[in-house]
Order: structure tokens, then sequence, then C-alpha cells
């Protein structure tokens, strides 16, 4: 194998798991080791460069980086990020004098939004600054989009969705509501913006199309139905209340269900908890307030007597699973009685403004032709984002494709190739202090994930606007991070300064260091003190040592980035430096140093 180039940002960036698993890339453990300091500004600033919404995202994000905790490979349980997030949120001081800040003096260019959602926001958190003029197309009274409307008050508080939209929209957005475009041609021709980004997400809920759904007015869609709570347009529900769906808004639905009055409220799913869309913590806050989820279950019909919706007819499966695939058998079918439905069983993208004739291709499923890197449609000049570009997904991906999209805009607008993308950067320092003192926390703690403390079960449904999640107390947060493992602290090695006298490898708590004769990489990995298995990670190969030609090999999926190797090495042949690996936004210069 060839040396590993450690000078390439994308090799620290994938060893850090958790920002590399965050489509926007946030740097996780520097935000956690401020968090530890008691710097909650400094921590909040450094999570507002990629995520934009800290707040919001520490209540709402569907934690893609926790999966990717290498604290799952310890204890099994990944690091309270998402909720360590909030921390940082709940707990800042002032941040405006330090946020992003739009010139007096503009460059002359303007820039039209469609829906003022998380992915509109972020192009126009990142275009502002740089002198455009935005303007953002809101078809409601105020901004948000789905993070306002169909998050429901108990998980996301209204004060915490009004700040941190203030702080982009405050930069001088002009913000036009009850303002929606019926006619994406008439933008157009207007000829009044250089670019139009549309990020209108995907607003339609899927029908059930079964015997008798529109025989009773008591059958609702999920995330319209969440809307009118929002609106004050539906305040009361039925007792026996089914909800058909078991992603997130099914999760949603049924715990405001239980808020507006229902007593019994069930969630239908169709197949085994193995394959549920909703988080596992969703799950587990829906079955906290007796929320009761029935697996193996296929409406047929609903059963409505009289204009009056009394069940559901279900075919019941029993399910087993065959070399990995779900196999279910019919085994008949049964009535489940209820006062009210709500369908949640997905969402679809729609697009009645857009005309077909003005050279902007659809394709399957009636969505538009976007480009995934830069996020324009076959129409040049025309951007999409979020829900609306590729389906429904998370806040998170809406804010990443917002920093792609805008990085786009940025390029077509100063007439350089959109395919062209600001590289990113690494800065690598040590955080050596002493003979065995580093500038992090490397002591393994083995304290547990940390148990978030929720408001009492009855006065959580006194009102649809209390907040559940307390969020932690300053002990449980001194406890949660501890638990980073600082994967962003790299070891760094040196072949030169080796004399091979293994003492690295003697002391490594994980066996992840091996020296060996070079190879090809399948049978090296065969080679090792522990076998490399997981070959999603690379594995660290350095130049030959100089007394006998062999390499240090390093298998970075199961370093615990202890440090215990740099402390033990006597000829500092290894060392912690501390990666940033840096992500560039529109129009900002990119750091590339090593140390």
């Amino acid at each position: 194998m060839q040396p590993t180039d450690v000078a390439n940002p994308d090799y620290f960036h994938r060893v850090i798991d958790c920002q590399y698993a965050c489509p926007a890339h946030t740097n996780v453990p520097e935000y956690i080791r401020l968090i530890a300091q008691g710097r909650f500004t400094e921590a909040y600033l450094v999570n507002r460069e990629t995520n934009v919404f800290p707040g919001i995202l520490g209540r709402t994000c569907d934690r893609p980086c926790e999966p990717a905790c290498r604290r799952t490979r310890v204890d099994g349980k990944p690091v309270a990020i998402c909720r360590l997030k909030r921390v940082a949120a709940d707990n800042r001081d002032d941040v405006t004098p330090f946020l992003p800040q739009a010139p007096a003096e503009k460059n002359g260019k303007k820039i039209a939004l469609i829906g003022a959602g998380p992915a509109s926001l972020t192009v126009a958190n990142d275009l502002m600054p740089l002198g455009y003029q935005v303007t953002v197309f809101e078809k409601l009274s105020r901004p948000g989009g789905l993070m306002r409307v169909n998050i429901p008050a108990f998980r996301l508080p209204e004060q915490v969705l009004d700040e941190e939209i203030g702080y982009i929209v405050d930069m001088g957005v002009d913000v036009r509501y009850n303002t929606p475009v019926d006619s994406l041609k008439a933008l157009l021709e207007t000829a009044e913006y250089d670019a139009v980004f549309i990020g209108s997400g995907a607003p339609k809920g899927k029908e059930l199309d079964l015997p008798g759904r529109h025989d009773s007015d008591q059958v609702f869609i999920g995330i319209e139905w969440l809307s009118s709570i929002h609106f004050g347009h539906v305040d009361t529900v039925g007792k026996s209340v089914l909800i058909i769906g078991v992603g997130n808004t099914a999760m949603d639905c049924c715990r405001s269900a239980k808020r507006l009055g229902a007593t019994d409220v069930k969630v239908i799913a169709r197949r085994t908890r193995k394959y549920f869309k909703a988080s596992p913590w969703e799950l587990e806050d829906a079955e906290e307030e007796a929320v009761e989820i029935l697996e193996n279950l296929q409406p047929l019909r609903f059963i409505v007597e009289d204009g009056t919706l009394t069940g559901i007819e279900f075919e019941r499966f029993r399910s087993t699973e065959v070399d990995g695939t779900l196999k279910q058998e019919s085994i008949g079918r049964e009535v489940i009685p209820c006062d009210t439905v709500i369908l949640a069983i997905g969402q679809d993208n729609s697009f009645p403004f857009i005309e077909r004739n003005i050279g902007l291709e659809f394709g399957k499923w009636d969505m538009p032709v976007v480009d995934r890197t830069t996020h324009m449609s076959t129409r040049p000049g025309v951007f999409f984002g979020g829900d609306a570009a590729f389906g429904p997904a998370n806040i998170i991906w809406a804010v990443e494709h917002g920093h792609q999209a805008a990085i786009s805009i940025h390029n077509y607008c100063q007439g350089v190739a959109i395919t062209e993308r600001p590289p990113r950067g690494v800065v690598l320092a040590s955080t050596k202090m002493g003979l065995h003192e580093w500038a992090y926390s490397n002591n393994y703690n083995p304290v547990k994930r940390q148990k978030m403390v929720h408001v009492e079960m009855p006065l959580r449904f006194s009102n649809m606007t209390i907040e559940v999640e307390k969020g932690f107390t300053p002990e449980q947060t001194k406890a949660e991070v501890e638990r980073c493992l600082n994967c962003d602290v790299q070891t760094h090695f040196t072949a030169k300064a080796c004399i091979e006298c293994d003492a690295c490898i003697d002391i490594c708590p994980v066996d992840c260091l091996t020296i060996a004769p070079n190879g090809d990489e399948g049978e090296l990995r065969e080679r090792l003190t522990a076998p490399a298995s997981n070959l999603d990670q690379a594995l660290y190969v350095s130049s030959a040592l100089k007394q006998t030609g062999r390499v240090m090999v390093k298998d970075e999926n199961v370093c615990v980035h202890c440090g215990l190797c740099a402390e033990r090495c006597p000829t500092y042949a290894w060392d912690m430096r501390k990666s940033v690996v840096n992500i560039p936004a529109a129009g900002q210069p990119v750091t590339v140093a090593l140390a």
C-alpha cells in the first residue's frame, strides 16, 4: 500500500465519524469540548457555522451523527450529540454581535427564494453577507415552513424558531408573507432576479384510497392535520384515534392527539419495528405517553355507519426474517374500532406553480431533474433544495442543500462554473502540553449515556405548547461531555522518528497498531494485530521505517484516540494533533495548514 496522504482533508474528516455522518459536517467534537469548558456561546457559534439552526436541531434533528459515533463501539451507546447541541443553544449569551452581517453596499445581484423553510433560509444566510439582495416568497404569514407548522410546539417552542430564523431575516432579507408564487414562468419573465431557488418542501400528504375513505369527515391527512392544529383550526379529536403510518410525522400526530383529549391512541404499522421509519427516541416518547404501537397490520377499508366512522378493517400478518428479508404471511382479518383516523404514510412533492414548458425537466415521480452536486435544474439559474429537490428527508439535509445551492448561485451570478466547488481544507495542531499532558480530556470515562428528563405526565397534556424535554441539567451535561472520545484529535505519526521499539503497540488498549511488512490491502488487513474488517474506513499506512523497511499500520476504525501511544513513544514519533476540517461556504476562503 502507498503511504497515507494525511494532508488530504478527506482522510481525517472520515476518521471523525460524527462529523462525517452529519450532512452539514458540523464540528461535533469541538463544540462538545467548548461545552465542557462552559463556553456555551462559542459552542453555539461553532454549531451555527454549518447547521444554521442549533437550537431547532438540538430538539428535532434526526441525528445521523449518533449511529456513527465511535462511542457505540465501546459501550453500545452514542454520545448524546443532539442534546448537547441544545445545551449550547439554551445556555448561550447574546450571539448577535458575532453573527454575519449584510454589507450596506450590495453587489447588484438579486435572488428570489420560493418558500421560507430551512433550505431557503440557509441560502439567505449564506448569500446576504456577500451583498446579494434576497427576496423570499412565502405563502404563509410566518417563516419556518415545516419547522413551524408540522413540528408540534411541545417538541419545538415557537420562541426558539423565532430567534434563530430572526438571525437570518434580520440581516435585511425581504420576506413577502402571504405571497405564494402561482407561476414560476411569470416570475422568471419579470427578469428581476438573477437566480431563483425553490425550497417549497414536500407539502402534500399521501392518501389512502380505500373503501369508505371519503364517507366520513373524521379521516385526516397527517401533515395537514398538524398544520390545522398549529393555526388553531383543530382543537378537538375523537376519544379513540388510529394513526396509520409509523414515521416521525405519525409520532407527532399520535402525541398531539393525546393532548387534544384522545384517551385511546394506536399507531398502526404494516411491518415490524425493525423497519419503522420513526426515530427510536420518538417511538420511546410516544410509548411513554401510553400510545400503543401495533405491528403487522394493513388497512383494507374504513367502516362508516350512517356517516359516522366506527373503525377500520385490517389484514393481519405473521412476520418472519428469512436471510435478512422480511417475509409476511396473511393470517386473517381484524376490525379495530375508532372515532378518528390520521393518515401519516408519507409526503409527496407538489409543483402546481411550475409550468412544464419553461425548459425545466421533470422525471421520475414528477420530480424536477436536479443535479445532486450543484442543485441546479435543467433550466440555468433555477435551483432546488430541501424536500423540493429530492423528496422528503429532514431539516439537516435541507440545511446542507441550502449551503451547496448558495455556492452554486454565487458561482452562477459571478460567472464562475457552478461545477467548480471550493475545496475543503484541514488544519493540524499539536495538543501536547507536557510530558503526559494534553489539551483535551483523554481519560476514558465509563459513565453511561444520560437520560433526558421529561415534564411530568399530567402537566405535559395540559397545554399543547409545554415543551416535554427539559434539557440536560448541569450535572448531566458534565457527565455526557466526558463520554466524547475526541475523534478529531488524531494520532499523527512521523515515520523517520520511529525506532520500531513496539512500545506503542504494547500499550494500545484496542490493538489498532501493527508494524508489519507492506503488502496489498486485503492481505495486510488480515496480518494486523487485530484483523481490520471494516472496509468503510481506511487503514493508516506510513512510509517505510528506516530500521527494517516495514510500515506502521493503524486501523482507524477501532482507535479510541486515548493518546497512550504518544505518551509511551520515547522518540515522539507519535503526537496527538487536533484536526479542523474546513467546510467552505459560498464566497469563503479555505484554510489549508499542516503543523
